[in-house]
């Protein structure tokens, strides 16, 4: 958490604030942000960089700047907020972007597992968003695609559905929405899939994320688009956060398990056993 639709919503909520914009500077309280970088390198070469245009690959912001791409994924915490320039540093702000002298963009994250990239445009391949899988409306993403990518799977459905190299930008929650609405219970293996739950899967994580985004995505704990503003979509969820309440379609109780570590909500009736 945050997954795809949390991720796009931020992207579209600092997009508004911040095109055009120019960094003047940049503040790194925690260095463990930017991963086996040169801080002091970071830090001259982001400098008066303009923010041309935000982007979203996956669950990675990409922020174009004239010559780098900084990206940035949020992990279980990761927040931006706004300040005034002169406003103090409060407790969990990791990395202090000073915009046009005058707003103070901070990444605010509680358990620090977020992480920032500066990469060269002419880099990007290199970087961490170039492993990552299709994203979910791309047109190459069909049964053959999937077919082929998960022959060979012997884990759980849930598990490979978490696959950010298969399919990117799928988490969590969303992995559970779209197996109820697939009628695919989690345990089966990937490779023993037909076409047609293929194809399921496929159109229900289109639907499944289209709605998410509709409506500024989940919060479950923690996730606020910008400070204070929340998603909606919590109140959609079938599955997911649902344990002994009864099935929406069957009345039958959903069930929680460890599914690959992770905690996974289906219904047996519905899902099957």
């Amino acid at each position: 958490m945050p997954e795809l639709p949390e991720v796009e919503t931020v992207r579209r909520a600092l997009l508004k604030k911040l095109k055009g914009k120019q960094i003047k500077e940049i503040t790194i309280l925690h260095n463990n942000v930017f991963e086996k970088q040169d801080i002091e390198k970071v830090k001259q070469n982001i400098k008066n960089q303009t923010i041309n245009d935000i982007l979203r690959r996956g669950k990675w912001l990409e922020f174009v700047l004239d010559d780098y791409y900084l990206l940035s994924h949020l992990r279980m915490e990761g927040k931006y907020v706004y300040r005034n320039i002169n406003d103090p540093i409060e407790r969990h702000q990791l990395v202090l972007f000073n915009i046009d002298n005058d707003i103070s963009l901070r990444y605010r994250d509680v358990r620090k597992f977020g992480k920032m990239y500066l990469i060269k445009k002419e880099d990007v391949g290199n970087s961490p968003i170039s492993k990552l899988g299709l994203e979910p409306w791309d047109d190459n993403l069909d049964s053959s695609y999937l077919k082929e990518k998960y022959k060979r799977k012997n884990l759980p459905i849930k598990t490979v559905l978490l696959d950010q190299s298969i399919i990117t930008g799928i988490g969590n929650i969303y992995a559970d929405e779209i197996l109820f609405l697939s009628k695919i219970n989690p345990h089966k293996k990937a490779k023993d899939l037909e076409t047609k739950e293929l194809q399921s899967i496929i159109d229900n994580t289109k639907q499944v994320l289209d709605k998410a985004i509709d409506e500024k995505g989940t919060t479950i704990r923690s996730y606020t688009s910008e400070e204070g503003v929340k998603g909606n979509n919590q109140n959609n969820l079938y599955v997911h956060m649902r344990e002994k309440e009864p099935c929406k379609l069957c009345k039958e109780a959903i069930v929680k398990e460890k599914i690959g570590g992770r905690g996974s909500y289906y219904c047996p009736n519905c899902q099957g056993h």
